[in-house]
């Protein structure tokens, strides 16, 4: 069992980009936590093995105080097994946290934290609608880096109002300080979202894709120069700093959600998702019922799932993978439909691992979606 997830549906505001869902209406978290707490006890059949991780994300975790997450973790342990070294993670906001907060969420066991700064500019947080300021996320990160040696920062390129020397001072910025995990995002136009209307009223023009690849490849560039590996398309740490969540999640690895919106797998072909919906999720828990829908990927399905995710990875796509997997049928269509793009040197053989050229990594999920198996 990878880990477990946490998602905390409640933020103070909206961020113009954001389509996950959440609330800015604070009045059921206490009924929230208390859901959760029954969540993880009807789910306890699920994890027969050691817990890798737990992962508190969002929505705006860092709106919980510190003795909540301590509760929470609390009930995890009495319902699952962990491993000694088990990473437990955080997202936190700079405008929800203070050095004493950071201090406090230690003691009640949290060991990673993932910080939501997104950008050191003052005018790209405006158009983000993000609360906090740029002096507030040197702060948080000054402070984070005197109290955890494991965090992680996220930053988002490709801004509206960004150019290259922009981002370049943001990503220096989060170098500054030693930061030991980079995550980041080229801003995207999600459905039903502030961003897409102002882009839809021609309020907000995004920049060309080019430009954004300029920046992509720049900071592909950069991490490496300052010592980061790019184990995956948005990410990049220190050696032994890897996301422990996120590579599970990767790598195939069983993981349950806990809350409204939240997504579990039980790490080979059946996913399972909670209602996107405070009031229906929370009736459901109230009343021992998991109201969680379910799906069970076909071969086709979970291939082109697996081309999709390995290829994001430094470790590729395995050729004897996909054979003991999906069969020899799989590994001869793989083998085969990457040709040319072996010629071109876009994707290379490292081994038995299939894995995409250092120059081609911004086209990373539109090789993976041409190599996808369509189902007959």
């Amino acid at each position: 069992m990878a880990g477990i997830y946490f998602h905390f549906p409640f933020c103070r505001q909206a961020c113009h980009y954001c389509n996950f869902h959440f609330s800015t209406q604070m009045k059921y978290q206490d009924k929230m936590l208390q859901a959760f707490e029954k969540e993880i006890e009807l789910r306890i059949k699920e994890s027969p093995a050691k817990l890798e991780s737990i992962y508190f994300g969002g929505g705006s975790p860092s709106l919980l105080s510190p003795k909540s997450v301590e509760r929470l973790i609390d009930v995890v342990n009495k319902n699952f097994k962990s491993h000694e070294n088990i990473e437990i993670t955080i997202e936190v906001n700079p405008d929800d946290v203070s050095y004493n907060y950071l201090k406090d969420l230690v003691s009640a066991g949290i060991n990673r934290l993932s910080i939501g700064i997104q950008s050191f500019s003052d005018s790209e947080l405006k158009l983000m609608n993000r609360i906090h300021n740029a002096d507030q996320g040197i702060k948080t990160l000054d402070w984070t880096a005197k109290i955890f040696n494991n965090f992680s920062v996220d930053l988002i390129y490709g801004t509206p109002s960004s150019d290259i020397s922009s981002w370049k001072k943001n990503l220096n910025q989060a170098l500054s300080i030693d930061v030991p995990h980079l995550s980041s995002y080229a801003l995207t136009v999600e459905p039903k979202t502030v961003l897409a209307h102002q882009v839809k009223m021609k309020e907000v023009q995004l920049l060309d894709d080019e430009l954004i690849k300029i920046q992509y490849d720049w900071m592909v560039d950069r991490m490496e120069q300052a010592g980061y590996q790019n184990y995956e398309f948005s990410n990049f740490s220190k050696l032994g700093f890897n996301a422990v969540n996120n590579s599970n999640y990767w790598k195939g690895k069983a993981y349950i959600g806990i809350g409204p919106a939240a997504h579990s797998f039980d790490g080979k072909r059946k996913r399972s998702w909670n209602p996107s919906n405070n009031s229906k999720y929370l009736k459901s828990i109230q009343q021992g019922i998991l109201p969680a829908k379910f799906e069970n990927l076909n071969t086709h399905e979970a291939f082109n799932e697996y081309l999709m995710t390995g290829l994001r990875t430094s470790w590729g796509v395995s050729l004897q993978k996909v054979n003991e997997t999906f069969g020899e049928q799989y590994s001869n269509y793989l083998e085969k439909q990457v040709e040319n793009y072996l010629i071109d040197q876009k994707l290379y053989w490292d081994g038995d691992a299939l894995k995409v050229s250092k120059t081609a990594k911004f086209l990373t999920d539109g090789i993976a979606s041409d190599l996808f198996l369509l189902n007959n």
